[in-house]
């Protein structure tokens, strides 16, 4: 990012940070990347000051903030997705449980950067989830069937009623192979425009995109902002698993990389008040995001380790994305759980992920690991 744009550290993270920052360099717009701000209410505050800022209210920012809320919305808006139980205790979610068949999926209420959710595969699990998730999130939490099917990310960027969708992808959440251990930040993902067609595209825009913003425009939240729907394509449709209130990573790698043009038109056009006639330019080849991980994640990772090998890497074509770095005495080393996200494209989804392992292997810090797997799931629709 230092190479593309001057960054300037925060002297903390609150919303006064942002505003401080925005009013020093004369930003005529800001566009929010993390989810904490914009429950912590950045958007009111730049709103307040007359600044632009694309991003929803902390009102709308719910949607993430709050899975109980978002659940709630859901029903409101008679948007399809999973039967539910809320729970304010640990009493309660024990005695949800019998609800239930197993595997039940269970998740906190709060934001808890991925992690926040679990599978449970039967009662002695689903109780051990409970404690664990009780106790590094707080008591409240969501029990819902398990959905079978395959996900998808679905994102649009929103000017308060108007949604114009970005192009398909997705996310690979647990930590191996085949989807085994536990869920993450994302390990990966993919853009292919044959994740969805057509004619899911716009079954998606008309009984989930649109009856949400229209909900929430009556409800007097109207959102502004990327809008991300974690999907699960079911055999009874497209069902929400999630909603987040950002531009979703890794999505964000693969989807930015295809994308050719419009996203500021765009943008810039939303916070003025209405985007309706504005397009996004897509690059129409597959394109393919690895996160390398440091030793340890998604638990206690180690920190320090020095990088090599981004240089080549980025000669063979792919782009970098750093997540979990810092530079230490002119040496670039790991700062984070996710520390890179290696993005390459391809004339298909195969030579796709050819490209971006090969950009892979270019890398190398001590105790690095990555999935192996991402994008191979696409292949299937062959």
């Amino acid at each position: 990012m230092a190479r593309l744009a001057t960054c300037i550290p925060l002297s903390g993270g609150s919303p006064e940070d942002y505003l401080s920052v925005a009013k020093s360099i004369g930003a005529d717009l800001t566009i929010a990347g993390p989810e904490a701000p914009l429950v912590a209410g950045v958007a009111d505050l730049f709103h307040q000051h007359s600044l632009h800022l694309f991003g929803p209210s902390r009102a709308a920012a719910r949607l993430e903030g709050s899975k109980i809320f978002a659940k709630r919305v859901m029903s409101a808006a008679r948007i399809p997705t999973a039967r539910y139980v809320e729970a304010d205790t640990v009493d309660q979610a024990l005695e949800a449980l019998p609800r239930f068949e197993y595997p039940i999926v269970i998740k906190a209420d709060g934001l808890a950067a991925g992690k926040g959710v679990i599978l449970a595969g039967d009662l002695h699990e689903a109780r051990a989830a409970i404690e664990l998730l009780t106790t590094q999130f707080g008591p409240r939490l969501i029990l819902e069937e398990f959905l079978e099917g395959e996900e998808a990310s679905f994102i649009v960027l929103c000017d308060g009623r108007h949604a114009l969708p970005l192009a398909p992808a997705q996310d690979h959440k647990r930590v191996f192979d085949g989807d085994q251990g536990p869920n993450t930040g994302g390990m990966g993902s993919y853009s292919d425009d044959r994740i969805l067609d057509p004619n899911q595209i716009q079954e998606v825009m008309d009984l989930i995109i649109h009856p949400l913003l229209d909900y929430l425009a009556s409800s007097g939240t109207p959102f502004l902002g990327f809008l991300y729907a974690g999907l699960m394509l079911t055999s009874a449709g497209p069902k929400v698993l999630e909603f987040n209130v950002r531009l979703g990573d890794p999505e964000a790698q693969s989807l930015l990389h295809r994308l050719r043009g419009g996203l500021l038109e765009a943008v810039t056009a939303a916070v003025r008040g209405s985007m309706q006639g504005y397009s996004l330019d897509w690059d129409s080849r597959p394109s393919v995001c690895v996160v390398l991980a440091a030793e340890g994640y998604p638990s206690a990772v180690r920190s320090g380790d020095t990088i090599e090998g981004i240089a080549a890497a980025e000669a063979t074509g792919a782009t970098v994305f750093h997540a979990g770095t810092r530079l230490v005495d002119a040496r670039l080393v790991t700062a984070g759980g996710r520390v890179l996200g290696v993005t390459h494209t391809g004339g298909d989804l195969a030579a796709a992920i050819q490209n971006t392992y090969r950009a892979v292997s270019c890398i190398h810090f001590p105790g690095m690991h990555f999935r192996k797997d991402i994008g191979k799931k696409g292949l299937r629709r062959w």
